[in-house]
């Protein structure tokens, strides 16, 4: 039996993931990963890199960052405190959603994990003080094929839920999309 309760959402590939929580008069215990149970839904998901973030300030955003087709990458993102608006853009260039955006709201305990496939940007926005995201990587980083869309691209038209802020200086300086943006070819 699968611990995980794996959800599609509306961009193919985009998966919410719902931990099984087993309880106990001594606390609880949940499997975050399991390479077998969610390769079922999508390519291998092998784990070559784990990072932990912490965002100190309410409404901060980090992202919209990917790696391109030379080095792609999925992720499987977990809130371990607070809560995120967490939000995947679809760039694969021959997908149907390309360029469309889907977010999901995570909070530390939901028991709730959002797994992105390569060929999405990546962002969220800090719903609380001290957030801290878990980011299960299936590929290195690869800074030579690390791209980033502004957060606040009209022609993606994210919706943030508060008003974006603390951007970092490398993510405020993320290209506006034009016609000569090539996506993402896997």
């Amino acid at each position: 039996m699968s611990e995980f309760l794996i959800h599609g959402l509306p961009l193919k590939g985009l998966f919410s993931v719902q931990h099984k929580r087993h309880a106990d008069q001594r606390g609880h215990f949940s499997r975050l990963f399991c390479e077998g149970s969610l390769s079922a839904f999508g390519e291998s998901f092998h784990i070559r890199q784990i990072n932990h973030s912490c965002t100190r300030e309410r409404g901060s955003v980090r992202g919209l960052h990917y790696q391109n087709a030379q080095a792609p990458e999925a992720k499987l993102i977990t809130c371990l405190r607070g809560e995120v608006w967490d939000v995947a853009v679809d760039l694969r260039a021959d997908s149907p959603t390309f360029l469309h955006w889907h977010a999901e709201h995570l909070r530390a305990g939901d028991g709730r994990s959002l797994l992105i496939p390569a060929g999405f940007a990546h962002g969220f926005q800090t719903l609380s003080d001290d957030a801290e995201l878990l980011y299960l990587h299936s590929a290195d980083y690869a800074p030579d094929c690390e791209g980033g869309l502004s957060v606040l691209d009209p022609r993606l038209a994210i919706a943030w839920p508060e008003a974006v802020k603390n951007l970092s200086t490398r993510d405020s300086n993320h290209p506006l999309i034009d016609a000569s943006f090539p996506g993402v070819r896997l």
